[in-house]
């Protein structure tokens, strides 16, 4: 298994006293994400932690769940949210935390922006939660690069949580082709045994066109900093047909689940994936 998707349901244990709560809580859950994996192997995630120069293998998402007035928590409710791992020793080592005594448990108390939850259900079953899943690199590509069908020359993106890429020293808010595969095939090309030619760009840029989109701007606040992204829904369609490059298009947007697309995706910025029209 080189692929983890986990989804966490939890739910929030009485406050000692009021405060002020996040509107966006990605950064509290890659923080509970890296403790996690520090335990168990400190140095490798103390190299992952402190690398921004190169893709890392993990994505996080917020917290997912109704809101009261003012933006409180609901203490009935359940919430959710998701931890992803893009290769095999994390994917391991992110599975083991949640084993029974280990900190990510069914059962175990965690603590999100110093708040308390209880973790009451963790799976990586597709069956139980749409978001949740496993699966190998190789396995993926071979999926719909040596199925004997001929790839639909339509890919097609639901973006789940604000979009964002980083383009000319500018963040880009609109997922342009060339901007949303390049953000993957980086990734795929980091962690994948076998790595997609760069020319996978190059055929983005100049084949693919949107062809329909329905897109809205929203901002959220990452790391102290405001971030506009985009979320909605967006297809790109290949203007010129080519059985090959179309192929690895749609392994990298089936990817899109695990990797994320664009820009923060570490702290819950670019959950996305690829969907049918």
């Amino acid at each position: 298994m080189d692929l983890l998707s986990l989804v966490f349901t939890v739910r929030p244990l009485p406050m000692t006293e009021p405060r002020p709560l996040p509107t966006w809580w990605g950064a509290a859950v890659q923080s509970l994400l890296f403790e996690a994996l520090r335990e168990a192997a400190p140095e490798e995630t103390a190299a992952i932690h402190d690398d921004a120069s190169a893709p890392r293998p993990v994505t996080a998402s917020t917290l997912v769940g109704p809101r009261l007035k003012g933006g409180a928590l609901n203490p009935e409710a359940d919430y959710t949210f998701r931890m992803t791992a893009l290769n095999a020793p994390v994917a391991e080592r992110l599975l083991q935390a949640t084993r029974p005594g280990e900190r990510l448990a069914p059962g175990s108390s965690i603590e999100l922006d110093y708040l308390p939850f209880t973790i009451v259900r963790v799976t990586d079953s597709p069956d139980e939660d749409e978001w949740a899943g496993t699966a190998d690199y190789q396995v993926l590509a071979a999926a719909h690069l040596l199925t004997p069908n001929p790839p639909d020359r339509q890919v097609m993106f639901e973006l789940i949580s604000p979009t964002a890429f980083r383009s000319s020293d500018r963040t880009q808010p609109l997922p342009l082709p060339k901007l949303v595969f390049h953000s993957l095939a980086a990734r795929w090309n980091a962690f994948a045994p076998v790595a997609f030619p760069p020319e996978v760009e190059r055929y983005a840029e100049e084949c693919l066109a949107i062809s329909r989109f329905d897109l809205h701007s929203r901002p959220v606040t990452v790391n102290n900093g405001l971030r506009i992204g985009a979320v909605g829904r967006v297809a790109y369609t290949a203007l010129t047909y080519d059985r090959y490059w179309l192929g690895v298009l749609h392994t990298l947007a089936a990817y899109a689940r695990f990797a994320g697309i664009g820009i923060m995706t570490g702290p819950g910025m670019g959950q996305a994936c690829a969907i049918n029209g």
